[in-house]
């Protein structure tokens, strides 16, 4: 038996890279795991992974920039489960055109839907079930653009993680007093897709010297394992190759 063997976890963005990841470290531990994407497919894909392996997974596609369609799968949680013990927020994007003198009132607007309004929507989903639980956890994926400015990830997207990063430290603010903990995590590069949006392309070996995917994955079933009474507020994971350090590394040998 698992150490999350009765519990139920809702993962956005787990159709590939984090989210995925994520996914089949928390079904290891023996929580039902619901898959949250706007593509089917993909979804699919996890919960035959996590299945194969004996694990529980539901599979729940809709777009997390639309309210309603959080709001519904909320409810679906809700009547078919009754609880909801951990939300993973972890669905994300950027776009190319991202710098000042390219980017588009619509870019901004789905860069910025993508990565932060779909967390609140979610967050505010699942609290009352935990609330009613006087347990929960939320894990939010942000990243180190929520804490360091630069401008490899843009505004937009530079932005939103750093909301994503205030959003979760004011949950626990309010709601530490019903047993309801929030943890965000800030990685450095991680080898996803979404490295496929960069506007310059990244090769095979420096994505090997990067985080990965199932790295973040085992840090979140860690932080979704600890003790009640313990939260982790925000932990930080970066490749010890790390390409800004040894950028500022070469520019000062010249």
């Amino acid at each position: 038996m698992g150490a999350l063997t009765g519990k139920v976890a809702w993962v956005t963005g787990a159709g590939s890279g984090i989210g995925q990841a994520a996914a089949i470290a928390l079904a290891k531990e023996g929580a039902t795991i619901v898959l949250t994407g706007r593509r089917k497919e993909p979804l699919q894909d996890t919960a035959a992974t996590i299945k194969k392996a004996g694990g529980k997974a539901d599979v729940k596609p809709g777009d997390l920039m639309k309210a309603a369609a959080v709001t519904k799968i909320a409810k679906d949680i809700e009547k078919k489960y009754g609880r909801c013990d951990i939300l993973v927020n972890n669905a994300g994007l950027n776009i190319l055109d991202r710098q000042w003198a390219k980017l588009t009132p619509a870019g901004a607007e789905e860069v910025i839907d993508g990565n932060l309004s779909s967390a609140f929507y979610c967050t505010s989903a699942v609290l009352p079930m935990m609330r009613k639980q006087k347990d929960g956890v939320l894990i939010h994926t942000s990243s180190m653009a929520g804490r360091n400015i630069s401008l490899l990830s843009g505004p937009a997207y530079t932005a939103a993680k750093h909301g994503v990063v205030a959003m979760s430290h004011t949950i626990n603010m309010e709601e530490c007093v019903n047993g309801i903990r929030s943890s965000v995590v800030l990685p450095g590069e991680v080898a996803t897709p979404i490295l496929d949006k960069r506007p310059v392309p990244i090769t095979a070996a420096e994505r090997k010297r990067m985080a990965q995917s199932e790295d973040v994955g085992d840090l979140i079933r860690y932080v979704a394992m600890v003790p009640a009474h313990i939260v982790i507020n925000e932990v930080w994971i970066t490749p010890t190759w790390n390409r800004g350090y040894v950028a500022s590394l070469n520019r000062g040998k010249g």
